[in-house]
């Protein structure tokens, strides 16, 4: 072996989980399981139960949100796989779906119903029904998440006929254990148990229950050995071996996933299992268990969870399967009687097949047995952000960069689409979305966005889907002929591609929208004027000066005093036109002047008394108008409005190379975005130097 073969070797004998893989292996007698149930009955819960603490294994957090507690579950982050399909601003949605599943494992009936998510198309009902899976795959593999089933085998290791030969059988439905108790010998069993668990201390939630019969298969080899040994229940137990078992979707073990297809080759058997033609021949009758394929979906999902991809897709003869699947834990598979099952149902629909199924009558029972959670598109910016930003940052798009705010105007505009109209003429469709983002606007309260929340029935069921977007922000990262993507070159795209879209049905909606990218365009204006501003005028120094200049102007006024100039050693007034145009900045009327001037006074004093000194960044409101006062002073030594020109005169260009350094250094620009925005800014100031001229 080389060198390289031995180092390699040895790489890969420190990483591999021999561990694991004997825990996950683990083997052992039926009387062994028993006694492992009775210390531990958490193995023993049913597939709704296991799923709920599951969820509850990753933890929670409460936050108040408009007056109301809200729990967030952490397993939506998808910590498992490090975030790749956490689901955003939905958490609302999300307790009221994990209440379903709390219900359903205490018993309380949601057990026996289809879960339903429902909302229009983009709207993360699939990765919601993929996290699932990916965590209770991950959750069997763990101690807390630990089940079991059992395998038949011939103890002489000759080959036993019932296995057709073979020497050991595995439960084709990964089947409890505990099923393999008789009727009549269950309640002592459980009785024993449930006392076992609390006498060792348990505070499981759950009791020890056993609920239906074994399979078909399994339970024709039961009747067999019982007969071989004269109904000696006990021997026919050494024919058991019990194992440890893993979910695996890939290996379809415990997670099953059904699709609709053509109505013409859609076959019920996909579902139930399906007969063996080859081994009619060998058992002789159709109707042998072991001439069965038991690989239908329904039962690959047996103890873990099934998946219905656009569930109202399906032809009705498989709809009629999930009534009898939901309600009594049954499926009914060819020539053989009703099996019992024990899965999650999770069907996901959108809002055309779901508004059929209201209109059709004869699914009125499917509608019963049904309990529907919306899944609308996200109305919160913030979280919108989060979803573009998880598939375009740094690390997936090589050689180019994204301008500061064009996920963000991206996203506003779709927030903006899902919106409804304000019935109340006081407030705009931006101040609205802001208002939902959590931001605080004058004039508006807690109570004020519960209200635009109820009065909108259908918000985050209409608009643009995260797809559309998503397809966009790629189309301008592929065309971009300079290293820089900015909020121009998206907001074009999304423009453009609006009279292609295949959802957006009448004229009148694309010039709704269009509208919006103008809105979201005007916006973006504010945002940037407000940076260019807050880095021209971020020199701390001019600051402190100018807020030294101002709080002795003030002192002075509320006191009754006179200021000495520092120039001249005179005595004079209190500088009205400073302090007025200072205050100016923040909208403080001529009215409230002498409020705002005691309030910052009584503020130092309160400082002054706890032996702390004044600082203006504590301040926000005058810390805002310090900087706006500021940038009204600098601008025109600056001469921004130069850059439209180019003719820039060395002095002029060494101010804005700091003004450049400040965007990059505290507001995320690099060296051409930094470039652009400043051109930009200049242009807007050009123009409004322009219309005061005329």
């Amino acid at each position: 072996m080389t060198q390289s073969a031995q180092d390699w070797t040895k790489y890969l004998n420190q990483i591999q989980t021999k561990d694991e893989f004997r825990q996950l292996h683990w083997e052992g007698s039926f009387f062994e399981y028993l006694e492992m149930v009775k210390k531990n009955p958490s193995i023993a819960r049913n597939a709704f139960q296991r799923m709920y603490d599951m969820i509850l294994s990753w933890g929670t957090e409460n936050f108040i949100e408009y007056k109301k507690e809200i729990t967030r579950y952490k397993f939506f982050d998808d910590p498992i796989d490090h975030g790749k399909d956490a689901v955003f601003g939905l958490d609302v949605q999300l307790m009221k779906l994990v209440n379903f599943f709390k219900s359903a494992a205490y018993g309380y009936g949601t057990e026996k119903r289809v879960l339903l998510l429902h909302g229009p198309v983009g709207s993360a009902k699939s990765t919601i029904a993929r996290v699932l899976k990916k965590g209770i795959e991950h959750y069997s593999r763990t101690d807390a998440g630990a089940l079991y089933t059992f395998k038949w085998v011939d103890p002489t290791g000759k080959g036993e006929v019932l296995f057709g030969g073979a020497i050991e059988m595995m439960s084709p439905m990964h089947e409890d254990p505990l099923k393999l108790i008789p009727e009549e010998m269950r309640a002592g069993v459980i009785q024993e148990l449930n006392r076992g668990s609390v006498a060792s201390g348990n505070k499981n939630d759950y009791k020890v229950t056993i609920v239906g019969d074994l399979d078909p298969s399994s339970r024709f080899v039961m009747r067999e050995l019982l007969k071989r040994y004269d109904g000696d229940w006990v021997k026919v137990m050494n024919h058991v071996r019990v194992v440890r078992v893993a979910l695996s979707e890939k290996d379809r073990v415990g997670i099953g996933t059904f699709q609709p297809k053509d109505e013409k080759n859609q076959d019920s058997t996909e579902l139930t299992g399906d007969i063996n033609y080859r081994k009619i021949a060998e058992y002789g009758s159709d109707s042998d268990p072991r001439a069965f394929n038991f690989d239908g979906e329904f039962c690959v999902a047996n103890r873990g969870v099934i998946e219905f991809i656009e569930v109202l897709k399906l032809d009705v003869a498989f709809l009629y399967d999930l009534l009898t699947a939901s309600q009594e834990h049954k499926i009914k598979p060819k020539k053989f009687a009703q099996t019992d099952i024990d899965e999650v149902i999770i069907g996901h629909t959108n809002e055309p097949e779901f508004r059929k199924l209201q209109n059709n009558e004869f699914m009125e029972a499917l509608r019963d047995r049904t309990v529907k959670i919306d899944v609308p598109y996200i109305t919160k910016l913030k979280h919108e952000i989060k979803i573009y930003e998880k598939d375009f940052n740094a690390n997936k798009i090589r050689g180019k960069s994204i301008a500061p705010h064009t996920i963000e105007v991206a996203a506003m505009w779709a927030i903006l689409t899902r919106l409804e109209h304000p019935k109340k003429a006081n407030i705009s469709l931006m101040q609205k979305l802001k208002l939902y983002d959590g931001k605080t606007l004058s004039g508006f309260t807690e109570e004020n966005v519960k209200e635009l929340r109820k009065d909108a029935n259908r918000e985050g069921l209409d608009g643009v889907s995260p797809r559309y977007v998503q397809d966009k922000i790629s189309n301008a990262i592929v065309k971009s002929e300079i290293p820089c993507v900015n909020p121009f070159m998206v907001l074009n795209e999304l423009d453009s591609g609006l009279k292609n879209h295949a959802l957006i049905a009448s004229e009148e909606k694309r010039r709704e929208y269009r509208d919006m990218i103008a809105l979201v365009k005007q916006e973006y204006e504010d945002i940037v004027k407000n940076e260019v501003q807050r880095a021209i005028s971020a020199d701390e120094d001019a600051i402190a000066k100018l807020c030294g200049n101002y709080i002795d102007n003030v002192k002075a006024y509320t006191q009754r005093e006179r200021v000495r100039n520092k120039y001249t050693g005179m005595d004079e007034e209190p500088d009205e036109r400073l302090m007025r145009s200072i205050e100016e900045k923040i909208e403080i009327p001529e009215s409230r002047k002498d409020d705002f001037r005691r309030e910052i006074m009584n503020y130092i004093g309160a400082l002054a008394i706890e032996g702390k000194s004044f600082d203006y960044k504590t301040n926000e409101r005058l810390h805002k108008a310090l900087e706006l006062k500021l940038f009204e002073d600098q601008k025109d030594t600056i001469k921004l409005t130069s850059l439209v020109s180019n003719v820039v005169d060395r002095a002029t260009q060494e101010k804005i190379d700091v003004v450049k350094s400040r965007l990059i250094k505290y507001f995320g620009y690099d060296e051409i975005s930094a470039t652009d925005v400043l051109n930009f800014v200049a242009s807007i100031f050009a123009r409004g130097d322009v219309k005061k001229r005329e």
